[in-house]
């Protein structure tokens, strides 16, 4: 039987508010190898966010297991999440970055947190800056900074603490195409040079092709088909994988692509 790095077991997921509740994630199930990009691809209101924040509890989820290596998220109190959050790098679609703090500022934020030396945050922003290509940038604000480049810094705080899993929610939507090629040449990059295991969460089709290994569909807060994206490509089970390709055949018919 194949050990997964990432494995997640009937999650489930409702948001109550005064006049009714909305069950967001319906029981799901999803396994991730070590060392994979692993792609999560559904319309908006699908339960993608919802997920992804559930597996580092960022959302407490109201049942159901997620395992990242030999530790069950869901199980562990403050202080052991504490611990176990700085090993999941996540990046955002707005990038969540501080207005008023440089570029080495915004990346150093979490490593000052957890009491790092200062000259140990000043080595690691710089192989982070080289990393990211923006060596040039460290003094900079985010105001001075492209959409790209924004995320690149986003990129280069989410990796601060060395994890082993990089969350990736909507972080190429904000972006134009070319500079979204660009961004996503990087998560292949970090991928590939520092072996981490990558959750990439998008509505866009296009954008699973590029970049990963596995797909799930997923929609009302079901995953309803899983496999290797040519599998998805070549031969969509469900109505809402059909609907992916069916948009991404006419994008290309349209010559988005060139």
């Amino acid at each position: 039987m194949e050990e997964y790095f990432i494995e997640v077991k009937n999650l489930c997921k409702t948001f109550h508010n005064k006049k009714s509740s909305v069950q967001v994630l319906k029981g799901i199930d999803l396994e991730v190898k070590k060392g994979e990009i692993y792609g999560i691809v559904g319309f908006s209101g699908a339960g993608k966010s919802t997920l992804v924040r559930c597996i580092n509890r960022l959302e407490e989820p109201d049942g159901g297991t997620v395992r990242i290596g030999d530790k069950t998220v869901t199980s562990l109190n403050k202080k052991e999440l504490d611990l176990q959050r700085s090993k999941i790098g996540m990046i955002f679609q707005q990038f969540n970055l501080f207005d008023s703090m440089t570029v080495y500022e915004n990346i150093a934020y979490p490593l000052k947190i957890k009491k790092w030396k200062k000259e140990d945050i000043r080595k690691r922003i710089d192989e982070l800056l080289e990393l990211v290509g923006l060596t040039d940038k460290k003094d900079a604000y985010p105001g001075q900074l492209s959409g790209g480049q924004k995320q690149r810094v986003g990129i280069a705080r989410a990796l601060a603490n060395e994890p082993d899993v990089l969350l990736s929610d909507e972080a190429t939507s904000a972006l134009d195409p070319q500079t979204t090629i660009s961004v996503l040449d990087l998560i292949k990059e970090i991928n590939r040079k520092l072996g981490l295991t990558i959750i990439l969460i998008t509505h866009e089709l296009e954008v699973i092709k590029y970049t990963c290994d596995q797909v799930a569909v997923m929609e009302n807060g079901e995953l309803l088909e899983k496999g290797s994206v040519r599998e998805i490509f070549e031969n969509p089970k469900c109505e809402t994988a059909r609907n992916f390709i069916s948009v991404y055949n006419k994008l290309r018919a349209s010559g988005w692509e060139s």
